[in-house]
């Protein structure tokens, strides 16, 4: 269960705890604002170590020429207390929403990019795709290559690409004949859900860069990540993050949505 947040930045455990990443280096100074302050994101978990927040659909991680708003006007609200900005230790794309862990510290940062370089970070997704995939459960193992034209760039499934793999497994029907599935990545490339799904036949709703239906946003929301252990006294962590736009598909105790597989 979530705890109730308190006021100022909101604040939440995790909702289930079973107790490519970005190097540590200088600490940045904070942002010069470029807008209105973006909301500061609900914290699913926090320890000593680690923030992990549900970043909003629409908010980019890093600061950019198109996003001169994003995550990082919203770090100092995320101190609580600590002298120096948390930094994220991952990304997720501007339209995709939740989990985002954050280190509290170079040292935490430097061990939480070490996990995710490792693949000891699992991470899981839930996407609304236009039908149901062709089996229950899959594996999706597609090289992706970036390509550049005159209006920019995209990825795609191509063999002179770097290795790609995710796991699928069907979850529910949803209205219209569509289809909620989870996915996790056991690689980390720039779009590959979105590019395995196109691949697939099945691009994400919303996902009209890459052949999805129209829709209000992207329907792809990071519901977990499982972090390894970060020092001898921290056990494994699990979180888990809601998301509005779907039911709750969350498995029963312990369970994962890829057990069994």
């Amino acid at each position: 269960m979530t705890s109730k947040p308190t006021p100022g930045p909101q604040r939440a455990r995790s909702f289930r705890s079973s107790a490519g990443g970005v190097t540590a280096g200088r600490q940045k100074p904070a942002p010069a604002r470029r807008g209105p302050p973006p909301p500061t994101p609900l914290v699913l978990y926090e320890d000593a170590h680690l923030l992990v927040i549900d970043k909003p659909a629409g908010l980019a991680v890093h600061a950019g020429p198109s996003t001169p708003v994003s995550l990082e006007d919203c770090l100092p609200a995320l101190r609580f207390g600590f002298q120096r900005l948390p930094q994220p230790a991952h990304r997720l794309d501007r339209d995709t929403s939740g989990c985002l862990a954050l280190g509290r510290s170079p040292k935490a940062q430097a061990r939480l990019g070490e996990a995710f370089a490792n693949g000891a970070v699992t991470k899981t997704y839930l996407a609304l795709l236009p039908r149901r995939p062709p089996a229950p459960a899959g594996r999706i193992d597609a090289p992706i290559l970036k390509r550049n034209d005159k209006t920019g760039w995209t990825m795609a499934v191509d063999a002179a690409g770097q290795q790609a793999v995710t796991l699928y497994r069907f979850l529910a029907e949803a209205p219209g004949g569509r289809a909620w599935v989870a996915l996790r990545p056991l690689t980390g490339r720039t779009h590959q859900l979105r590019v395995h799904c196109a691949h697939l036949g099945l691009p994400i709703v919303g996902d009209t860069l890459y052949g999805g239906a129209t829709a209000p946003r992207l329907m792809l929301h990071a519901v977990e990540l499982q972090l390894p252990s970060l020092t001898a006294s921290q056990p494994p962590v699990t979180v888990r993050a809601p998301w509005a736009e779907a039911p709750d598909f969350a498995p029963p105790g312990d369970e994962d949505f890829f057990s069994g597989l």
